[in-house]
């Protein structure tokens, strides 16, 4: 990657960003400190214990306004992001939290199951789990099961744009818009893009390789519900929105799925932000163009459930 590409207001902090690598930091990444949470009056926040794909309990952090409408509410099952390795809900409370409050939805946070311990389809058969529970659990959360949404960054992202794809399937619970940012949803690493992008404190190459080896767990036969650009219909999916920095890996995966979206009659809406890298606008979350991208998708899901209503 040419740093002198890079947003001056972004370079600073890149410069400051520790290396890792996959596999040898996993553990380590697992155990960084969450960012800073200021909580704010206006959302309750409680964590639910359900059953997960496998049987399993699994958490899902829940966000609810405490004021406004306590029936006919729109939600949004949020999905981290972390290469499927990494992550957990809380260290999008900040994110979740914001939601809330310019949407007056309530946002439910799967933690599901991580590679490689879990290889696909572990993971994604959490998140289709949580949002059956959601759907489930409409009555006791006001929810308006005509506006759910669905959405995710990077993995989370990939997870979305899977979830769509196996929710439509399977003739599953509703989803009225998706939001799969950045998504990570092609495992083939062939496009250029993916060959541009070598930084050690940044996701590039080397670290989307080894994240897709221990996802996939050695399946020599890729699913579409895996790496969604393998998908070859994607006519009914919900109407999208999804952004990606020109510098990050992920650029020419997600510019294919919006150009194959709309080839396919879904409606969708597309930012792609020069000068910025993979997940800039969390870790430079003060510079005006992470400030810009995400108040243009935290808008467009209030939007999208507003005209859902």
């Amino acid at each position: 990657m040419d740093v002198n590409r890079v947003l001056p207001e972004l370079r600073d902090v890149l410069d400051r960003l520790p290396p890792f690598r996959l596999p040898e930091d996993l553990y380590e990444a697992r155990n960084n400190p969450r960012p800073p949470f200021q909580k704010s009056d206006r959302v309750a926040i409680h964590d639910e214990t359900i059953k997960g794909a496998g049987g399993q309990d699994m958490l899902v952090r829940v966000y609810e306004p405490t004021d406004g409408p306590v029936s006919g509410r729109p939600a949004f099952l949020w999905i981290h992001g972390g290469g499927y390795v990494l992550g957990h809900p809380d260290y999008d409370d900040n994110l979740c939290q914001t939601f809330v409050e310019a949407a007056g939805c309530v946002v439910f946070s799967p933690d599901y199951r991580l590679a490689p311990e879990h290889p696909f389809p572990a993971g994604l058969e959490d998140c289709y789990a949580a949002l059956v529970w959601l759907h489930e659990s409409a009555v006791r959360y006001g929810i308006d099961t005509t506006r759910v949404a669905i959405g995710g960054a990077s993995a989370g992202g990939g997870l979305t744009a899977a979830l769509s794809l196996l929710a439509r399937d399977r003739g599953g619970p509703s989803i009225c818009f998706q939001m799969p940012l950045y998504p990570m949803i092609d495992d083939r690493n062939v496009l250029p893009s993916s060959h541009e992008i070598h930084h050690p404190a940044v996701w590039d190459r080397a670290k989307n390789i080894a994240a897709w080896t221990m996802y996939l767990g050695g399946a020599k036969d890729v699913s579409p519900y895996a790496a969604p650009i393998r998908a070859e219909n994607l006519a009914g999916l919900p109407p999208t929105f999804t952004c990606v920095g020109q510098l990050d890996p992920f650029r020419d995966e997600t510019i294919e799925y919006v150009t194959r979206l709309a080839q396919a009659g879904v409606d969708v809406e597309f930012h792609l932000y020069p000068g910025g890298y993979h997940g800039y606008e969390h870790v430079a979350p003060d510079a005006e163009i992470s400030v810009r991208t995400k108040n243009e998708y935290v808008q467009a899901l209030a939007r999208a459930l507003r005209r859902e209503g």
